[in-house]
């Protein structure tokens, strides 16, 4: 009988590899497998508070390689899990068994037909792919989750996904007509509508249970949970949608292998109305009036997931209500009539496409910043996203808020209000036991709830491990041994995904938190925002994948290394799943000596993109050097952390020797020893010393032996490394406008004081402290409580994060931190009604990264407008980031970063053009791959002033003679 077929049972962490199987899949197959301890560690876990650990990794090149890892599996008795971008909510993309990568190989568009407005994809597809090829055809795929730049088709067809526009498009399985798909053994079907019901068997389940089929399924456009039986019913629009019944089956029925989907017209503009509501309650409640205007979406939002004013109207919940048209009047006119219809505390329409992607990023990341309460305690999915009919929607979410009251819970409901679809994380105590009992009761109350509303217990993301222990309380228990039938008709080996949707695992099983440290771990920084323990600090990644994105969106960075390479291992997300298991010693057993992780972070460049382009704030670059510091702790360490991490030592001892030092550099075999001898790449160019360094020139200029006293009429200008010993010339600028702007004298800076940035980098944290702690000793007297100007991005970032947080118990370094301000911040600050002289030229060249992800540039963008100044720097990461570009090794990866938009937006910059980079690692990137010199902020600012002094002077009377 089926009913006797049952899941395998789940694979230990420690079970050795079967080499019977490891041999006769490699043999079957010709995509590439892994059973490494790091390639088992970046799958166990996908965005859901779940972990499994998976036997090994495939990476399909083709349908036939996936038909005969499917066979090999079946015959040595291996579960299986089809994984795409590995962004499911629910646990559904982990497994015990093989993990097959489909985002490898299998993700090219096979067709796009723009007149039969269909596409034919592969699994791996990537959605956004998709949505740019059809775009110049004026189509678009209408599911968009937020996850739209890493979700694959394939994924988003096991979970039913639906996203915002759903109230225009409807879900996946809305959109999909055709399906080839393999079954666990090999065997493969071709899936249509009006051609059948799908494996043998399934026609007569259905036809023996046509009343609870007809009766069993609630009426409301996301209901997601548990299998679509109904849509093979013989009275279904165009006969039984066998396609229909297989989406949203979260991998248990089969694997897809190719797919035709319906394409849509996307409107040629678009509008938002932004409505202001007192809460959210009185938000959900007024959605459902606005869908006879026919949106394009209706999104809700509170005030929890906001921060600062984000230009929205006055409310604390707002509907973004999208419109579309054929011109941007219309699509206004669209919008401005929903505006008046709606009975909103305020509202306005928000046509500009910057000001709309803004709005939209608030919402989009939401998945992410709502993992963090405003206190900093933690949140987690679980009851994440439940469907009631629209009309029932504010009704519920004030039962539901009443619900996190009685439990002592918290969390933000936000979510598709159109479709009466709500998310929400919630501040579950997922690590005690009487936590994670809290987390049943709660779960099973709220099914409760759901369905006492008429709601589906998922509305987007599947049931997963997270509810699909809960389906008998939406479903009853008949209906649900149905859908255990039906699994086993399409895998009578419970051999696909066992554990999720059919006999699911309890709900309160396999989570992730459960093998980490009971107790902190010792480590060196403070890590203020996660209480001070590591582990916290790693749980941050939630697995949103943000870092997975295979472009840099507009202003952003994060993250380079994935964006060079396309491995997982080299994303954030990678690199804190090794992190996570690390600390779990399970697959990863060497804890700080690990090699995988090592070789993890080898290519991470410290960015600290992720610090702020990731939701939740992971800071990887933190995370590496603590890692480095631990891993290398008594031990011999590489010879570019000799080199180049304490690269502030060897400068100064230089100093006296620049000229004899640039000429022996200049000799190629001498110049290949060092470099040999430094872990230099070769095909890097050693910088050239400076013959006067900057503190040498401040003193000549100010008369050798002057006292400059501190005072309110003087600045105080760091001097940084690589301003003081390869490139002055951005201090002397500094010096000359700051002087001029202000009427204020800089002072010398103090000997022998450094932020330490090179020994944080390369994870040599004591010495870091050290030299911290002598800078603190050494500007403590000099410039209390006024401002400290920093020209170098990298070095203003370290003192504003790395000091503080290696030096928690020293006030001073939070003193210190908080006087940072880079050169325009402090010109804004401090000579606010100064006017700069205009240049009225386009700009090029790049925002440095912890500039963006620390600083901000909101200053700098402002002066060079005020200068006239037109055009955007690069985002992204110039790629030779510090030491790492420099590093023997990295050559390849730090030019892939190079070429992905900064030197292109430098060759294509028109004659005249104004390069811009302010540190060090970006003019020097330029210099060397693209024989072009950039200049820094301050130097562009004071060539103006020099030449609006002299054209002063010369209009002077006489002033030419």
């Amino acid at each position: 009988m089926a009913e006797q077929h049952r899941p395998h049972t789940d694979i230990a962490p420690d079970t050795a590899m079967p080499p019977a199987f490891v041999a006769a899949l490699r043999s079957a197959v010709r995509g590439a497998s892994d059973f490494g301890a790091a390639a088992r560690a970046l799958t166990t876990m996908d965005a859901s508070n779940y972990r499994r650990v998976p036997l090994g990794v495939l990476a399909p090149r083709d349908a036939d390689d996936i038909a005969a890892a499917l066979a090999v599996c079946r015959e040595h008795g291996v579960p299986v899990v089809a994984r795409g971008g590995g962004t499911s909510i629910a646990g559904q993309a982990t497994g015990t068994g093989l993990v097959l990568d489909l985002t490898r190989h299998l993700r090219t568009i096979l067709d796009l037909d723009p007149v039969a407005r269909t596409a034919v994809v592969q699994p791996g597809v990537i959605l956004d792919d998709l949505r740019a090829a059809a775009a110049p055809h004026g189509l678009t795929f209408g599911p968009d989750p937020s996850t739209h730049s890493r979700c694959t088709l394939g994924g988003m067809i096991g979970n039913n996904s639906c996203g915002a526009h759903s109230v225009a498009w409807g879900t996946t399985a809305d959109n999909v007509r055709k399906l080839s798909v393999v079954r666990y053994g090999g065997g493969s079907l071709h899936l249509e509508q009006g051609s059948g019901a799908g494996p043998e068997g399934v026609g007569a389940l259905v036809a023996a249970h046509l009343a609870l089929l007809r009766t069993g399924y609630p009426d409301l456009p996301r209901r997601i949970s548990g299998y679509a039986l109904d849509a093979l019913l013989p009275e279904h629009p165009g006969g039984p949608d066998p396609v229909r019944a297989f989406c949203g089956s979260e991998g248990t029925l089969g694997v897809v292998t190719e797919a035709t989907v319906r394409l849509v017209e996307a409107p040629r503009a678009r509008a938002l109305a932004v409505l202001g509501y007192a809460d959210e309650s009185a938000a959900a409640d007024a959605a459902p009036g606005l869908l006879p205007y026919r949106p394009l979406t209706v999104e809700g939002m509170a005030a929890d997931l906001v921060t600062g004013s984000a230009g929205l109207p006055r409310g604390t919940a707002w509907l973004f209500v999208e419109t579309g048209g054929d011109t941007p009047a219309e699509a206004r006119a669209h919008a401005e009539r929903v505006l008046r219809a709606a009975d909103a505390v305020d509202g306005t329409v928000v046509t500009d496409p910057a000001g709309q992607r803004a709005l939209w990023r608030i919402r989009e990341d939401a998945a992410g910043t709502a993992t963090r309460m405003p206190d900093g305690v933690e949140a987690w999915p679980g009851w994440e996203d439940c469907a009631v009919p629209p009309a029932r929607l504010g009704a519920y979410l004030r039962d539901f808020r009443a619900l996190l009251a009685e439990h002592g819970l918290r969390g933000a409901p936000y979510g598709h209000f159109g479709d009466g679809c709500v998310h929400v994380r919630i501040d579950f105590d997922l690590i005690s036991a009487g936590g994670v009992a809290r987390f049943r009761r709660f779960s099973e109350e709220t099914a409760d709830l759901v369905v006492a509303h008429g709601g589906s217990l998922s509305g987007e993301h599947g049931d997963g491990q997270a509810r699909a222990e809960l389906l008998p309380r939406m479903y009853g228990n008949e209906l649900v041994a149905l859908f255990h039938r039906f699994k086993d008709l399409w895998d009578p080996d419970g051999g696909l995904n066992p554990g999720i949707l059919a006999r699911p695992a309890p709900l309160d099983a396999n989570l992730r938190f459960a093998v980490l440290p009971k107790r902190p771990v010792d480590v060196e920084f403070g890590y203020p925002q996660d209480g001070g323990d590591f582990a916290g600090a790693v749980r941050r990644c939630v697995g949103v994948a943000k870092c997975r994105t295979t472009e840099a969106s507009g202003a952003g960075v994060m993250c380079p290394s994935f964006r060079a390479t396309g491995e997982e291992v080299h994303s954030t997300r990678g690199r804190a799943r090794l992190l996570h298991e690390m600390l779990a010693g399970e697959i990863i057993t060497d804890g700080w000596r690990s090699e995988e992780v090592r070789d993890a972070l080898d290519l991470c460049l410290s960015c600290k993109g992720c610090r702020s382009d990731c939701p939740v704030g992971v800071d990887m670059a933190t995370y590496k050097a603590e890692f480095l510091h631990h891993h290398y702790r008594g031990r011999l360490r590489p010879a570019a952390h000799y080199a180049m991490g304490r690269l502030p030592r060897w400068l100064s001892l230089a100093a006296p020797f620049a000229r004899p030092l640039n000429a022996l550099a200049r000799l190629r075999p001498l110049a290949a020893l060092a470099k040999r001898l430094a872990g230099i790449a070769p095909e890097r160019t050693i910088p050239v010393l400076a013959t006067e360094t900057y503190s040498r020139w401040l003193l000549r200029r100010q008369g050798e032996g002057t006292r400059i006293l501190p005072s309110d009429r003087v600045v105080a200008l760091w001097a940084d490394t690589f301003t003081e010993h390869l490139y002055p010339q951005a201090g002397r600028a500094a010096v000359r406008v700051l002087e001029k702007a202000t009427g204020r004298t800089v002072l010398p800076p103090p000997r022998g004081v450094c932020c330490g940035l090179t020994y944080v980098s390369t994870g040599q944290l004591d010495a870091a402290r050290r030299v911290m702690r002598r800078t603190l000793d050494r500007l403590h007297l000099l410039l209390p409580g006024h401002p400290l100007v920093v020209l170098e991005p990298s070095c203003a970032a370290t003192l504003r994060t790395d000091l503080p947080e290696l030096l928690p118990d020293d006030p001073r370094a939070a003193e210190l931190a908080s006087s940072v301000r880079t050169f325009a911040q402090y010109l804004e600050e401090y000579a606010p009604d100064w006017a700069p002289p205009r240049l009225d030229r386009p700009v090029a060249g790049q925002t440095h990264c912890h500039q963006h992800a620390v600083l901000g540039d909101a200053a700098e963008r402002r002066l060079r407008e005020r200068m006239g100044l037109t055009g955007e720097l690069s985002g992204g990461c110039c790629g030779l980031a510090g030491n790492f570009g420099f590093e023997k090794g990295h050559w390849e990866v730090s030019v892939a970063c190079a070429e992905e938009r900064l030197l292109p937006a430098v060759r294509d910059a028109e004659p005249g053009t104004e390069l811009l980079a302010d540190g060090f690692s970006c003019r020097t990137q330029l210099d060397q791959l693209a024989g072009r010199r950039a200049r820094h902020l301050a130097e562009v600012v004071a060539e103006a002033v020099e030449e609006a002094a002299a054209a002063a002077v010369d209009e002077r009377p006489g002033g030419g003679a």
